[in-house]
């Protein structure tokens, strides 16, 4: 397939494609795992009889399945073995633990849970606040078990060979997954993604990155990343191409990967574009000079990209585009199409009417910033709402246009540049993370009173997280005990490098914290940087 117009991925579902794929290209490589190859019919094999078993485990259509695995090939074949049988997959962020995984667990609504073996005392500490979780099917479970009154078993018995194998019909304007995003002002909430929108997408990443169906794509990004399962996975699947998924990111082992695949696309985020520009030479890194065709990914400076460019003859840095996982892509540019540095591409106007709005959702001048706004064009092209969250949905939707609650601007060509988020979250290591919710978790800690969870520049290109924290009176704690603390409460990537206590915040008449002044502070003399600490936190 090469046509990418907008008639192009219409009508279509994920199970459906897999299908095709199976019987057009049964024998193709599909998906690599670290090594693990399966086929195009291997991966449908699996999907089907992993669908038997969840339909043993009671499963029905409209009903969601929460998954909460690493990268490998059950991971994958539960999403189209949810949607076989009608069900809606949900997977979640895999460093998520206490109220953090229970809020989203019990938002969901999921009867049916899928997780690792060392997942499992998560769920236990919080399975009081998962009231409608009936089943928690384990991968590397050797023998059944309870917790409290849920049944715990080995996922490898719900891999059922025969059954009816009669699958639910399902739509392109049906839901196929939900995702839940870091939580912006207030706790997580879960995006409805039909399968229209995983394909137009998909379509978008297609399209932006000029890859061919003999260019494999490399990707290190978690399975619970939109932009694996829609750009890799599904963008794969409609070139009828080959994909590797690394089982996480790894400086060390990148160009060892990218030589045994022969990858020419890589996928990266955050501070990975980064960190692998920082490395020393290798080998590896040395007989792989120009390999990599392109490298698609944000946030790339110019400086980055010339790097990679001339340190690793990569053609195409980058990607001149913009969106979120509500809405992708609002701003887009063909491949090899030339653009100013620091753009992001042009409006997306095929799909979306984008616009540039002030605080009274009036339309702004050209070159003026203001908030990225924006409604489709047509069906299929972005999310269908938020979960059970109608309000939520209403809020952000006002005067019939979607909010983003980015700024950015257009200049008299066209081109749009992100310029800020307008909305009070960070983004780290390719995470997008909720104050609101770590600030909760902290004050949870009888020592403390007040805290602030904040950004301050990263010498990595994204954010650092910073706490400012006020100890209650008479209280007694070190910034390694507050973050000791924090290990066993937030997920790894909301772990602060920074904590500074402080007498008192500062803060508006009526009580509300200047957080715009604490990140304009930064690192003070008296803030504690973890990275000049001997404290230790597992990444996972």
């Amino acid at each position: 397939m090469s046509d990418w117009g907008t008639s192009s991925v219409e009508g279509l579902t994920a199970v459906g494609l897999l299908r095709d794929c199976a019987e057009e290209v049964g024998d193709r490589p599909f998906l690599d795992f670290g090594g693990e190859s399966f086929t195009y019919r291997a991966l449908w094999d699996r999907a089907t009889s992993y669908a038997e078993g969840l339909r043993k485990a009671g499963l029905r259509p409209d009903q969601t399945v929460v998954t909460m695995l690493d990268n490998h090939a059950d991971a994958v074949s539960l999403w189209f073995a949810t949607n076989l049988l009608g069900g809606i997959w949900v997977p979640v962020n895999t460093a998520l633990k206490g109220g953090f995984l229970s809020h989203v667990v019990a938002d969901s609504a999921a009867r049916v849970v899928v997780c690792e073996a060392d997942f499992v005392d998560r769920f236990r500490a919080e399975i009081t606040r998962m009231p409608d979780v009936e089943r928690i099917l384990v991968r590397g479970l050797r023998s059944a078990g309870h917790i409290g009154d849920v049944p715990v078993e080995p996922l490898e018995e719900y891999l059922v060979e025969g059954g009816e194998r009669v699958w639910f019909d399902r739509g392109s304007d049906d839901t196929a997954l939900i995702i839940y995003t870091g939580g912006t002002t207030g706790p997580s909430k879960g995006c409805v993604i039909s399968n229209g929108y995983v394909f137009s997408a998909a379509r978008g990443f297609l399209v932006q990155s000029g890859r061919t169906k003999d260019e494999l794509n490399w990707s290190p990004l978690p399975i619970y990343h939109f932009n694996l399962v829609s750009g890799t996975i599904l963008g794969t699947m409609l070139l009828r191409s080959s994909a590797s998924i690394a089982p996480r990111f790894s400086v060390s082992k990148f160009w060892p990967d990218v030589e045994r695949t022969g990858a020419a696309m890589v996928n990266l985020l955050g501070s990975m574009g980064s960190l692998i520009a920082q490395m020393d030479e290798t080998p590896e890194m040395a007989r792989c000079h120009g390999r990599i065709r392109v490298v698609h990914g944000a946030p790339f400076p110019p400086e980055l990209q010339e790097v990679w460019r001339t340190r690793f003859g990569v053609e195409r840095v980058g990607g001149n585009t913009y969106g979120l996982t509500e809405c992708f892509p609002l701003t887009t540019l063909g491949a090899g199409v030339p653009a100013p540095p620091g753009s992001s591409g042009k409006a997306n106007s095929a799909d979306f009417d984008v616009r540039i709005f002030d605080d009274d959702d009036r339309e702004v001048p050209v070159g003026e910033v203001g908030e990225v706004v924006c409604r489709p064009r047509r069906p299929g092209v972005m999310f269908q709402g938020y979960w059970r969250r109608p309000a939520a949905f209403a809020e952000v939707t006002r005067d019939l246009w979607f909010h983003t609650g980015d700024l950015g601007r257009f200049d008299d060509d066209g081109f749009f540049y992100f310029v800020d988020r307008k909305k009070d979250y960070l983004r780290r290591r390719g995470e997008n993370i909720s104050s609101q919710e770590v600030e909760q978790a902290m004050l949870a800690h009888p020592a403390l009173v007040e805290a602030a969870v904040h950004a301050v520049p990263s010498e990595l290109t994204e954010d650092d997280l910073k706490v400012t924290a006020v100890l209650a009176p008479g209280a007694v704690m070190t910034e390694p005990e507050l973050f000791e603390w924090m290990k066993e409460r937030v997920p790894y990537f909301a772990l602060p490098r920074y904590i500074e206590f402080r007498e008192a915040l500062p803060t508006s008449p009526v009580g509300r914290v200047h957080k715009y002044r604490l990140r304009d502070e930064g690192c003070t003399p008296a803030t504690w940087d973890r990275e000049k600490s001997d404290v230790e936190w597992d990444r996972r």
